[in-house]
Order: C-alpha cells, then structure tokens, then sequence
C-alpha cells in the first residue's frame, strides 16, 4: 500500500508594523503588513506557489485582516 500525502500551505510573513487608522474599526492602531504565500506540498515540503504573493494588513486592535494598498 503506497499514501501519496500532499495539500496547500499558507504562511504569512510580517513585513513591518505602522500606527495608521484601521479602515474597520477606526481606531488609531498599530497595522501589521503581511506578505501571505500558499504553496502546494508534498510530504510536508513547500515545492511551489499556486497562489500570486498578497499584501494583507493586520490591525492590532480588532485583528480585522485587510488588502494593502501597493504604495504602503
């Protein structure tokens, strides 16, 4: 009998953190910027990405998870 294990994984990598206005919440917090990555796995290793790289924003005070503008 042979298993084959193989699914997706997202990471998501912190770029840096600013104190702006939440768009969600409209508080004055920290907004962390994230790069979040999915690549196909096989046998639990990363081989290559099946989704294009996206900038989220993060706050810090609602947790609400945004897209970034491309001129953070």
């Amino acid at each position: 009998m042979f298993f084959l294990l193989f699914g997706l994984r997202t990471r998501d990598e912190l770029v840096d953190n600013r104190v702006m206005t939440c768009e969600m919440c409209g508080w004055n917090a920290p907004q962390a910027r994230l790069l979040r990555t999915t690549k196909f796995t096989l046998f639990f290793v990363p081989l290559f990405p099946v989704k294009p790289r996206k900038q989220l924003l993060r706050c810090g005070h609602c947790l609400g998870l945004r897209a970034a503008a491309p001129a953070f």
